[in-house]
């Protein structure tokens, strides 16, 4: 793992990260908490942005100072804004969406990444991380694993989040290989 530090969560603490930015609602996704990080994976966090200028200036006031620091805006629709910088060795990304970060794709993907993790029995993770050590993204490795390469994971994101709360018919909808030998080891029927 890149860093000097011990973990990731103590790199989020000692940048004072999540204070600094607590009225944009930050939350960590990606690889790390899902526990499929490789030693290039960064700190991945998610903030609901309203006023754009306001966040880049609390990032920059902050960060600014930090190796790799990069700040900017997105052309898109919903034009967020992306910053970049590591903080005792350890890359960070902050993404700030205009969007609640309950609607945002980082956050709904990492919702539903962590959902199916938690409904397996250590086959899907061990799959999905040999296809992460090869250097697959984790979309795609996720995609790759479950059978559904070649659709788009957006397009599948309500099917899984409907499936992972009703352990139903869902789940075909995807295309979704079930990981279990038995529909109960399958699927455990819990809320997100």
């Amino acid at each position: 793992m890149p860093g000097t530090i011990d973990s990731y969560e103590t790199a989020i603490g000692s940048s004072g990260l999540l204070d600094e930015l607590r009225e944009f609602d930050p939350r960590v996704v990606g690889t790390l908490p899902l526990g499929l990080s490789t030693p290039t994976s960064d700190i991945d966090v998610v903030c609901h942005v309203v006023d754009a200028a306001a966040f880049a200036e609390v990032v920059w006031r902050r960060y600014r100072s930090c190796d790799g620091f990069a700040l900017y805006q997105w052309c898109s629709s919903w034009r967020p804004v992306v910053a970049r910088f590591e903080w005792d060795g350890w890359p960070f990304e902050l993404f700030g969406d205009p969007r609640p970060v309950d609607q945002q794709e980082g956050w709904l993907h990492f919702a539903v990444q962590r959902r199916l993790l938690a409904l397996d029995d250590g086959r899907l993770r061990k799959a999905v991380a040999e296809h992460r050590a090869r250097g697959m993204k984790t979309e795609p490795a996720f995609a790759a694993v479950l059978g559904i390469a070649g659709i788009r994971i957006p397009h599948c994101l309500h099917w899984a989040v409907r499936a992972t709360r009703s352990c139903g018919p869902a789940w075909s909808a995807c295309k979704v290989r079930r990981v279990g030998p038995h529909r109960s080891e399958r699927l455990r029927a819990a809320r997100i």
